[in-house]
């Protein structure tokens, strides 16, 4: 039976106390170990790739095949969701990809922490050992990235849940024509280490650069300015704020509005009114 990293370690934390840096071969060879055992440790990544590929998938079922996205996208018909689902399936595939990726980089980053660490510590200890090393706190100091790793990929997955629904719905923002972005931030859930800036724009509405209203001269940026001008919801790391996207005139600050917008949202309303009294009519 093949030993644990924390054995590896502890044999290897003797060893190099015991007898000091005398020999690069020794310290090479605990290297290797270490390597080994702290991979082992891991387990094949293949197993959190598809750990991976079932959280993520299940955002994407929750948001896209029970309809969840429609709670950010009020008025958006069905029709609209169909036409972009092939583009909503591409982005969950390619942020798979992305995820499995950052997960590999952050394993290769833990296990060359521990071997610098392990090798840092090694080289220092004087030929013919010593006895003044706490050996406890040693491997404790020298083990603490692959520690956390199990935490940072849990983290990992949140994130990147996170990153998925606003990257959706974003691109269902942009194939249904929206006119700005309404921020959300999640600073009042007790427990979240929201940032201070996502704080202040709670409840603000953002433009969208180059949408069919501000093209027509009906809407022009408010005191928020326009949405690339900040960083998107979602983007940070452990970022949970998300998007209420507005879709229609009468759902903008009427700050946003220019004169020609305010007379064509005058404009639709009495057409309304006119054909509810007209409706009306006939019914009696």
């Amino acid at each position: 039976m093949a030993k644990s990293f924390y054995q590896v370690l502890t044999e290897a934390v003797s060893d190099v106390a015991d007898h000091g840096y005398d020999d690069a071969g020794r310290i090479a060879r605990w290297v290797r170990e270490i390597r080994a055992a702290a991979e082992q440790r891991l387990g094949p990544a293949y197993l959190m790739e598809e750990r991976l590929r079932a959280a993520l998938g299940a955002v994407y079922r929750r948001m896209v095949e029970l309809g969840q996205i429609s709670k950010y996208h009020p008025g958006v018909g069905r029709y609209t969701l169909q036409k972009v689902a092939p583009r909503l399936r591409a982005e969950l595939d390619r942020r798979i990809m992305a995820s499995a990726n950052l997960i590999r980089l952050n394993r290769e980053e833990a296990i060359a922490k521990t071997l610098r660490r392990f090798e840092g510590w090694s080289t220092s200890i004087p030929a013919g050992g010593t006895n003044t090393t706490e050996r406890r706190e040693t491997k404790t100091e020298i083990r603490k990235a692959l520690a956390q790793l199990p935490f940072e990929e849990r983290r990992v997955l949140i994130d990147q849940g996170h990153k998925l629904r606003a990257s959706l719905s974003e691109i269902l923002a942009k194939d249904g024509a929206a006119l700005a972005a309404r921020w959300n931030s999640q600073w009042k859930t007790l427990g979240y280490n929201y940032r201070e800036d996502h704080k202040d724009r709670d409840g603000k509405v953002y433009l969208l650069r180059g949408c069919w209203a501000l093209n027509k001269g009906l809407v022009k940026a408010g005191s928020a300015g326009y949405y690339d001008d900040v960083t998107a919801a979602g983007e940070e790391i452990n970022c949970r704020c998300y998007i209420t996207w507005v879709y229609n005139l009468r759902d903008l600050p009427k700050e946003m509005l220019t004169a020609k917008g305010a007379e064509e949202l005058q404009r639709v309303q009495d057409m309304l009114r006119g054909q509810d009294a007209a409706a009306g009519r006939i019914v009696a």
